[in-house]
């Protein structure tokens, strides 16, 4: 449910999807690959504060993060830097060159956050293919060292 607060947190929505709205979308990035993968972080208590839901692009070099989500009682609180982090590390374990992720442009605190990161941005924003908002491609290279990449 994580990721249900935090979108509708974000767009200020009243309403949170259900537990059966949100699985699916997030079971789609899982289901797409068996090098799909969910990462979690956890307060000291166990409960999840954060998440992403990640699978590789076609190349199979990069790996895209789909969804990443932040209970809203956390944001401004370090789990998304947390999150990052350890996907960093994991990604570069499983022999990923860099990681993409798209991000709505006018989603400052992310935004602010995946530059901070060394994220960079990809292009120009594009209409959400849902939504219309604009939305702004961000890389993290893993591997500077890999063909085609560069720092």
């Amino acid at each position: 449910m994580v990721w249900a607060r935090a979108t509708a947190a974000r767009d200020n929505d009243p309403d949170v999807a259900t537990l059966d709205e949100a699985r699916p979308v997030i079971s789609s990035v899982l289901d797409s690959s068996e090098r799909a993968l969910l990462a979690i972080a956890e307060a000291g208590d166990g409960t999840t504060v954060a998440f992403g839901a990640i699978a590789p692009m076609p190349d199979g070099k990069v790996a895209e993060l789909h969804y990443v989500g932040v209970d809203p009682d956390h944001w401004g609180k370090g789990a998304a830097a947390e999150l990052l982090a350890g996907i960093t590390v994991l990604l570069r374990e499983r022999g990923y060159d860099a990681a993409e992720l798209a991000v709505y442009s006018d989603n400052d605190r992310a935004v602010q956050l995946y530059q901070r990161l060394r994220w960079r941005r990809l292009g120009k924003p594009v209409p959400h293919e849902r939504t219309g908002r604009p939305e702004q491609r961000y890389r993290l290279i893993l591997n500077p060292r890999a063909e085609g990449y560069s720092a």
